[in-house]
């Protein structure tokens, strides 16, 4: 039963690695910066209208905090690649 769950696991986590490794790195990283591009465009713009409040300002931070790390981690990856 144990070696049955290990052997479940060990190919659930190879598969998502190679279903990751077909769509590629560049191509989730373009989308997540993408995405932030455009929740920050959203964000600027809904900023000067009379719809912003402060729950929307807190809801498109929660979406935007992670992006920008996701943001930053894919600029040090590439930087660190490259050298």
């Amino acid at each position: 039963m144990l070696s049955s769950t290990l052997i479940t696991t060990s190919t659930l986590t190879t598969s998502a690695v190679s279903a990751i490794t077909t769509i590629g790195l560049a191509e989730v990283s373009m989308a997540a910066v993408l995405c932030l591009i455009v929740l920050l465009s959203v964000s600027w713009i809904l900023s000067a209208s009379k719809l912003w409040n402060k729950n929307l300002s807190h809801s498109l931070n929660l979406a935007i905090l992670p992006l920008i790390l996701t943001f930053l981690a894919i600029a040090a990856f590439n930087i660190i690649t490259k050298i």
